[in-house]
């Protein structure tokens, strides 16, 4: 063994190290530190630079007992002397070294405050003044630590498009000098709908991941559902809260049983739902109930949640309650207008009427111009004509599917498909 190799070795594992500090933490420092200096963009710069020292200083002074904590306390003393340096920051200096450096008591609990560094900055980046899909773009970068191709991905559009949404978003933030402290309830319902969008848009990130080779991201789901749980303690009369943490229940309740022992896909069709949470899906029903409860009427999030109750309480694909299945999502069909929901509602006719309704639904939807891009809807085209024994169309249409997937589980999926059909 060469000398370098045992610093080769310690350099690995703190690399290892940091690596999972941040998949598991980063959001957790990036609210910290963005509630500290009072921005968004200086917040990542501070982050990134406590993850420099920690690739530096961790293989030879070891990994700390509380990395988490470590990289806070380095960024925001990279800040002070940022602000040491500035003569228009000396206030802000010395008020953040103050903090660090008090032994005192934490401020008294005020129940009408987020709980919860995260979540409240999430409410923060959903502010009014910037336009919808900047706060939700902004919010999925900055607090959720998506790519900008993840969240294109997620809104169908250009990556340049979301880049130039979470730029202006920061700007709009910095020029109008937005607190970042909680916001007060009455303006908490304004920012309520982003607010939801943002932590279902992650948990579906962690269900199906858009980009790389993991067919699900597990860490981005329990984070939209740990954050669904701190806003429904928040938020305990508001149905949509529940509607939302309800669907995010019942669908993972699926996960153990959504990959092999190899980490392969499993469809739902072959899953062993014996695997299925039975407390997840427990605490799901639940959460449907008290969305009835609480509200005149179940929202979008609320009906999602209820087509997933159909399935988690079916014994078999076979013996689901396909023909309610249809009815829930004409209701969201015409509450949302949202293509994804047209064509989830077109594979529920061909489970409930046959291939060929499915079919007919599916092209009308691509008639309309609407997914033209998207690999979704060739790869449910190619399961219909399949079942109705058009070979030929469907490895067509597994084709363009497949050209079209940037997940590459995914794409395996499709492939064999394809090679199914000879």
């Amino acid at each position: 063994m060469t000398t370098n190799e045992p610093r080769r070795a310690d350099e690995e594992a703190a690399r290892r190290a940091v690596s999972a500090v941040w998949r598991i933490e980063a959001a957790k420092i990036v609210a910290s530190l963005a509630r500290t200096v009072g921005d968004f963009s200086l917040a990542e710069d501070l982050a990134q630079d406590a993850l420099a020292e920690a690739m530096a200083s961790w293989p030879s002074s070891g990994v700390p007992r509380n990395p988490a904590a470590w990289l806070t306390t380095v960024a925001k003393r990279r800040a002070i002397d940022l602000w040491r340096r500035n003569e228009r920051d000396r206030d802000r200096f010395a008020e953040l070294a103050f903090r660090m450096e008090s032994t005192g008591e934490e401020p008294p609990w005020d129940p009408e405050t987020i709980d919860d560094d995260v979540l409240r900055l999430v409410f923060i980046a959903c502010h009014p003044v910037i336009p919808a899909a900047g706060r939700v773009a902004l919010t999925l970068r900055v607090v959720a630590g998506l790519t900008t191709e993840e969240i294109a991905a997620a809104f169908l559009v250009p990556t340049a498009t979301v880049q130039q949404r979470i730029v202006r978003a920061k700007k709009t933030l910095a020029d109008t000098d937005v607190a970042f402290e909680s916001p007060p309830p009455d303006e908490q319902p304004a920012r309520l709908a982003s607010v939801l969008g943002v932590i279902y848009l992650l948990f579906t990130e962690g269900h199906a991941a858009s980009h790389g080779e993991d067919w699900m991201r597990p860490g981005l789901a329990s984070e939209a559902l740990r954050l669904g749980r701190a806003l429904a303690a928040h938020l305990p009369k508001v149905a949509e809260v529940h509607g939302l943490l309800a669907l995010m229940e019942l669908t993972a309740a699926r996960f153990p049983a959504r990959t092999d022992a190899a980490g392969e896909p499993v469809l739902l069709a072959d899953q062993d739902r014996s695997r299925w949470d039975v407390g997840a899906i427990r605490r799901g029903r639940a959460a449907l109930v008290r969305a009835g409860e609480v509200g005149p009427g179940l929202g979008a999030y609320g009906l999602q949640a209820s087509i997933a109750e159909c399935h988690s309480i079916a014994p078999s694909v076979a013996e689901t309650d396909w023909d309610r299945i249809v009815t829930l999502y004409d209701a969201l069909v015409s509450l949302t207008r949202s293509p994804i929901v047209e064509l989830n509602r077109a594979v529920a006719v061909a489970e409930a009427s046959g291939p060929e309704g499915g079919l007919a639904a599916v092209d009308a939807l691509l008639a309309r111009g609407e997914l033209a891009d998207h690999h979704l809807p060739p790869a449910v085209r190619a399961e219909l004509l399949t079942r109705l024994g058009r070979s030929p169309e469907a490895r067509d249409a597994l084709d363009l599917a497949i050209a079209r997937t940037a997940n590459e589980s995914e794409r395996g999926v499709l492939e064999a498909k394809r090679d199914a059909l000879g």
